[in-house]
C-alpha cells in the first residue's frame, strides 16, 4: 500500500519534508507567491509556492490548476497562526493530476435547490464536510457506547411483512408470491425478539417513512438506533437514554471542535450548546408539561405576540406539536424528558401504567431549540393486553403472530427507545434543514442524485 501523509496529521510532521495528495479547494496569489489550498478529505492545508524557491515549471504548474483539480505537492511542514488549521506547507515541487473542468459550485451564492442538484459535489465544501465528519463521530460513538456495555448489535430486516407504528406511511412492494412487503419503519419489533434472546441489543440501520411531509425535520429515508433491554422498565429506559446522549455528544466535544468551529464561524456557540447537554436532564410528567404549556401560550396570547400561521393551540390529551416541544425546552438549558403521555396518542406496543390506565409508560427526550430526538417506552409484555391494543388499532393479527409469540414464551418487562441520527446531527450542527444531515437526502420531492 502506498505510504501517504494526511492533512489531519500535520501537527506530528512539523519540520519534515512530506507529500500531500488531494484536490485544489482554492488559490490566490500575492506578488511572487502563490497560495494553494489543498483538501485531502481529512482537512485543508495552505501550500505556499514561492517563485524564488521553486523551478519555473513548478511555479507555472500553479496556473494550470483549476478548482477541484487533483494534484500532489511536496514540501516542508511549518506551524503558523496565519494558515487555516495552524500549519502550512512550503512547496518544493508539484505533480499535476487530473485537471477539473469548470467547477459548477463557485464561491458565489447558490440556492439550496441548485446545491441539492449538485449534492455529489457539494459534499466537498467546508460545511457539508464538517457535518459529515461530525455525523461519523456520532455513529462511531453510538456503536462504542453499546459495545462497552455488552449490547449485541442486532440487524433487523429492511423488508417486513407488517407495519411497526401504523399502516398509513409505508413504502410497499410486491414480494414474489408472498404478497406485499414493506420497507421498515423501525427495527424495534425485531429488537424485542433480540432482547428476549440476548438480554440487551441495539438495532442500527436505515428506516423509511412514506410521509408526505415537507417540514425541516422530516426525511423519507433516515437512520435510527434502537436499543432494547429485557428486565428494564420506563425508569431504566430514561436513565439509559440520558447516559447515551451524554456519551455520544461528549465524543463530539472531544474530537470535533474544529468542525464545530467551521459550522459556527468560530464563535464557540455550538461547543457551549453541546456542553449544556451534559447536564442532568429535567424530567416531567405529561400533566405537568401540559400545565406549563397552557400558561406559556396564555402568556404569549395575552402579550399580543403574533404566532406562526401554522400554530395550533395545545389541548390536554394531544401529543405535543413542534411549537410545544420548543416552548417546553426554552425554559431549560438542557434536554427535557417528558413521560406518561396519553395512551391514545401513542403506539399499540406501549404498556399502559396500571396506576394511570389512560397513560402510556412512554417518554420523549426533547432538545433545546429543536424538540423530540428520542422516543421510547416500556413495552406491553402481557399477551391479552397486547391483543386488545392490536384490535383497537385495527391491525392484522395474523401479521403479528410472531411478535405475539414473544409474550407467549417467557414474557418479561422490557423497554427501549429510538434515536433519529439525522435529527441529532441537525441539532449538534445547528443545520437549517435535516436534508443537510445525511449525504444524499430522500424527501417528498427529491430522489436524485
Amino acid at each position: 500500500m502506498m505510504q501517504r501523509e494526511y492533512v489531519q496529521d500535520l501537527s506530528k510532521l512539523v519540520g519534515q519534508e512530506i507529500t500531500l495528495r488531494g484536490w485544489l479547494y482554492g488559490k490566490r496569489s500575492s506578488g511572487k507567491i502563490q497560495f494553494l489550498i489543498l483538501r485531502d478529505g481529512t482537512g485543508h492545508c495552505q501550500c505556499v509556492v514561492m517563485k524564488n524557491a521553486v523551478d519555473a515549471a513548478t511555479y507555472a504548474a500553479c496556473d494550470e490548476l483549476s478548482q477541484e483539480s487533483a494534484f500532489a505537492v511536496t514540501g516542508k511542514v511549518q506551524a503558523t497562526d496565519k494558515a487555516p488549521g495552524g500549519y502550512e506547507l512550503f512547496v518544493s515541487s508539484i505533480e499535476l493530476g487530473a485537471k477539473a473542468a469548470e467547477y459548477p459550485i463557485t464561491p458565489k451564492e447558490h440556492g439550496v435547490e441548485y446545491l441539492m442538484e449538485h449534492r455529489h459535489l457539494w459534499l466537498r465544501s467546508s460545511r457539508p464536510w464538517a457535518t459529515m465528519r461530525i455525523r461519523d463521530t456520532l455513529i462511531v460513538a453510538i456503536r462504542n457506547f453499546f459495545h462497552e456495555r455488552d449490547f449485541l448489535c442486532f440487524d433487523s430486516p429492511i423488508l417486513t411483512p407488517n407495519a411497526a407504528e401504523g399502516t398509513s406511511t409505508l413504502f410497499e412492494t410486491k414480494y414474489f408470491e408472498e404478497g406485499m412487503a414493506y420497507l421498515s419503519q423501525s427495527g424495534q419489533l425485531y429488537g424485542e425478539a433480540g432482547a428476549m434472546a440476548f438480554g440487551k441489543v441495539y438495532v442500527f440501520g436505515p428506516t423509511f417513512r412514506a410521509e408526505r411531509s415537507k417540514t425541516k425535520r422530516h426525511l423519507n429515508e433516515f437512520w435510527m438506533v434502537e436499543p432494547e433491554v429485557a428486565f428494564m422498565d420506563l425508569e431504566g429506559g430514561m436513565q439509559l437514554a440520558e447516559e447515551f446522549v451524554h456519551y455520544i455528544v461528549g465524543r463530539v466535544l472531544e474530537e470535533r471542535q474544529s468542525e464545530l468551529a467551521i459550522l459556527d464561524d468560530g464563535s464557540g456557540r455550538l461547543v457551549e450548546r453541546c456542553q449544556r447537554v451534559m447536564k442532568p436532564f429535567e424530567r416531567m410528567h405529561y400533566d405537568e408539561a401540559a400545565k406549563i404549556l397552557y400558561k406559556y401560550w396564555d402568556d404569549k396570547l395575552a402579550s399580543g405576540e403574533e404566532l406562526p400561521p401554522t400554530f395550533k393551540r395545545f389541548e390536554y390529551g394531544d401529543d405535543f406539536g413542534a411549537y410545544d416541544e420548543v416552548a417546553l425546552t426554552s425554559l431549560y438549558d438542557a434536554p427535557v424528558i417528558v413521560h406518561h403521555y396519553p395512551a391514545s396518542v401513542k403506539a399499540f406496543y406501549m404498556k399502559r401504567d396500571p396506576n394511570e390506565p389512560d397513560k402510556a409508560l412512554a417518554m420523549d427526550v426533547l432538545f433545546p431549540e429543536f424538540g423530540e430526538i428520542i422516543g421510547g417506552s416500556q413495552r406491553e409484555d402481557n399477551l391479552d393486553e397486547l391483543l386488545k391494543r392490536i384490535e383497537e388499532h385495527q391491525l392484522p393479527k395474523a401479521a403479528f403472530e410472531w411478535y405475539l409469540d414473544l409474550r407467549r414464551y417467557g414474557s418479561v418487562p422490557h423497554a427501549g427507545f429510538g434515536l433519529g441520527l439525522e435529527r441529532l446531527v441537525m441539532w449538534v450542527c445547528d443545520l437549517d434543514h435535516i436534508r443537510e444531515a445525511i449525504p444524499f437526502p430522500r424527501t417528498l420531492t427529491r430522489i436524485w442524485p
